[in-house]
């Protein structure tokens, strides 16, 4: 087997995933920090560089850069598209003066002032405007997935922070067309910028269009042959089929990704395909934040250690407050606007993108490049500790100021509070969750069937698509605010293993369960469940209680009678269930 190519750069990347990182957390060192780390170590400017004296580092390190880029954008795709499944485009739209109010100004504001600091140390115009330009932008991936580990990306700081991030992208394909046509004196930059604009807006409208009529007949149809799989294959196919679109018109592959999870967003399967997602998510985004730590040069760190210190230092102060007045220009409350303004300070991914291109266009130098693509990165890589502070700072502030509602990007989840959550709507589920509807208790059913799911979506009910043994998806219909959880699945090993689960995770839940028989309904009450009721047993002791009506015994004598045989044999001693002893006989009155 090759370990040079390849196969030697994946398993230098399962180590640092299974071990190196693992390690760095347990030093208190996060994730995405880490990845950071690790980049700068094992990259071709770490210890790679000593290749030649100690050929055996070749097989440790990450020799070519470019061999990672390419599955690193995926990270920032499966991102985009997943933070697309939070929201719907009726949030979207309650979020288009942050978007196109707050993220333009931040943008706009930014690139000039960062230029005009530019032109002071005698940089070039075009270059200046490219600094600028460059420097506007943040990271989306580092930023969202910071909020996304702290749970925190609803509310506020959530809305303002995707905001501009979301215009950040719009602005790429802008961006681009301008850095070309200051390499190219015969073009007339209007012309140029509003063609690109026009191509942006057509792109996004056909893929809105093409996800609307096309996508949710399409993963209806993959879902009913019951195979999860084959749905998560549709849902890869929308978030990088939707990046190459924006891509190929000169757009941000992640606009892409976030416009096709975003149309998956408004459909019943979102909550299963974001949970089936996430492992590919994390693992190319960690190598997204490695290939970050990979473009740092030690190097030229060393040689110009206290202009670049400078550099970051002034983008960081530069930006945080430009932001943060953009927020507040909007309604931010101050501690989210704030908080928002310091963790998007940084550079963001973008800007080693136009970095190149305007190097390749003449436009700066390879020193140039060199210098500004160190300060980018190093900003990025000091971003997450950054956001540590940003956090402090928010908290501060908050204890201040008077309590604020939370912004229109509240998510789905959220909203799930004192509610009861049915696992399986089959004919038990949709009983239970009539008797709840009638009673005007709130509820959320999930279930694998995706006709049942469609049908009972059609008819205004709260069903998702969802596998109700698997914690991710009880997280996302808000479990630890559930009144208690209803199991339906006729399988006695699935209840068992969800009931397991919902113990482990939230001991204190109330769990009702359907059981197979008497003995399974005893086992699920020694594991802690509220009721477990056995489906046959319960219906036999109705029909007998009929019967004891029909043949004129009393009302009273017949329901203590049932309540004995219930209890007898639900009870630890009574034996096995299938062989319980009858009740003694009921001694029927003499007629008159």
């Amino acid at each position: 087997m090759d370990l040079d190519g390849w196969t030697g750069d994946l398993l230098i990347f399962l180590v640092t995933a299974g071990i190196i990182v693992p390690v760095f957390y347990r030093a208190r060192v996060g994730t995405v920090l880490a990845f950071l780390i690790a980049g700068v170590a094992l990259g071709p400017h770490g210890l790679a560089t000593f290749a030649d004296d100690a050929p055996w580092l070749r097989h440790v390190t990450f020799v070519e850069e470019e061999r990672v880029a390419s599955f690193a954008e995926l990270g920032v795709m499966f991102l985009l598209f997943t933070i697309g499944l939070e929201l719907s485009l009726t949030r979207l739209w309650a979020m288009r003066k942050l978007v196109f109010g707050a993220g333009s100004i931040q943008t706009l504001v930014t690139a000039v002032a960062v230029g005009g600091l530019s032109l002071l140390f005698d940089v070039p115009p075009e270059a200046a405007i490219v600094f600028g330009l460059g420097l506007a932008f943040s990271s989306t991936a580092i930023v969202l997935q910071l909020l996304i580990q702290q749970r925190r990306l609803s509310g506020d700081l959530g809305a303002v922070t995707l905001g501009i991030l979301l215009m950040q992208d719009l602005l790429v394909v802008p961006g681009v067309i301008l850095v070309t046509v200051l390499g190219d004196d015969t073009s007339s930059v209007g012309l140029s910028l509003l063609r690109g604009i026009g191509l942006a807006v057509a792109v996004v409208t056909v893929i809105l269009a093409v996800g609307q009529y096309v996508l949710r007949p399409l993963v209806r149809l993959a879902a009913s042959t019951g195979s999860r799989e084959i749905v998560l294959a549709i849902a890869i196919l929308v978030a990088i089929g939707g990046a190459a679109l924006t891509a190929a018109a000169g757009l941000s592959p992640a606009l892409g990704a976030f416009l096709g999870g975003l149309l998956f967003g408004s459909s019943e399967y979102r909550h299963q395909v974001e949970v089936d997602i996430e492992p590919f998510k994390g693992l190319l985004l960690g190598l997204f934040f490695m290939s970050v730590g990979m473009t740092i040069d030690l190097a030229l760190l060393g040689s110009e250690f206290i202009a670049v210190v400078a550099a970051v230092a002034a983008l960081f102060l530069l930006k945080s407050v430009i932001a943060a007045g953009a927020a507040r220009l909007f309604g931010v409350p101050v501690p989210a606007a704030v908080e928002a303004g310091i963790l998007m300070a940084g550079a963001g991914e973008f800007a080693f993108v136009l970095f190149t291109l305007a190097r390749r266009e003449g436009l700066m130098t390879s020193s140039d490049l060199g210098f500004v693509a160190t300060v980018a990165a190093v900003s990025m890589m000091l971003t997450p500790a950054v956001g540590v502070l940003a956090r402090r700072v928010g908290k501060r502030l908050a204890r201040n100021a008077a309590p604020a509602g939370q912004a229109a990007a509240r998510t789905e989840t959220d909203e799930f509070s004192e509610h009861v959550i049915i696992g399986g709507y089959g004919r038990v589920g949709e009983v239970v969750a009539a008797v709840l509807d009638a009673t005007a208790t709130p509820y959320v059913a999930l279930d694998l069937n995706a006709t049942r799911v469609s049908e009972a979506r059609a008819a205004g009910r709260p069903v998702i698509f969802g596998d109700a043994s698997r914690q991710e998806i009880l997280e996302r219909v808000g479990a630890g605010r559930a009144r208690a959880f209803v199991l339906t699945a006729d399988l006695p090993a699935e209840t068992d293993r969800t009931v397991a689960m919902i113990r482990s995770h939230w001991p204190d839940a109330r769990i009702f369960a359907r059981a197979r028989d008497v003995n399974h309904a005893r086992g699920l009450s020694a594991q802690g469940v509220a009721a477990a009721v056995p489906e046959a047993f319960e219906g036999s002791l109705a029909l007998a209680d009929r019967v004891l009506a029909g043949i004129g015994v009393s009302a009273a004598l017949a329901g203590e009678t049932i309540g004995a045989a219930r209890a007898g044999a639900l009870s630890a001693g009574a034996g096995n269930a299938e062989r319980h002893s009858p009740p003694a006989p009921v001694q029927t009155p003499p007629p008159g």
